[in-house]
């Protein structure tokens, strides 16, 4: 399957159904807003993160 990047304000969904939108598109990753989603405070997590392009899928 090929990968199509993502681009900023795009929405992608990796690691178990974590989902963001992208905010930076580097060379082999983005970085990615968490906030996006709900359960955003549940989680615990960082508001942003790091996703290589072979690790997601765009959903929106």
């Amino acid at each position: 399957m090929i990968n199509k990047k993502a681009k900023v304000g795009d929405i992608i969904e990796f690691k178990n159904g974590l989902r963001g939108i992208v905010e930076k598109v580097n060379e082999n990753s983005v970085i990615v807003d968490l906030t996006y989603m709900e359960n955003y405070r549940e989680l615990d997590l960082q508001e942003r993160t790091v996703v290589n392009h072979k690790n997601y899928k765009i959903v929106e």
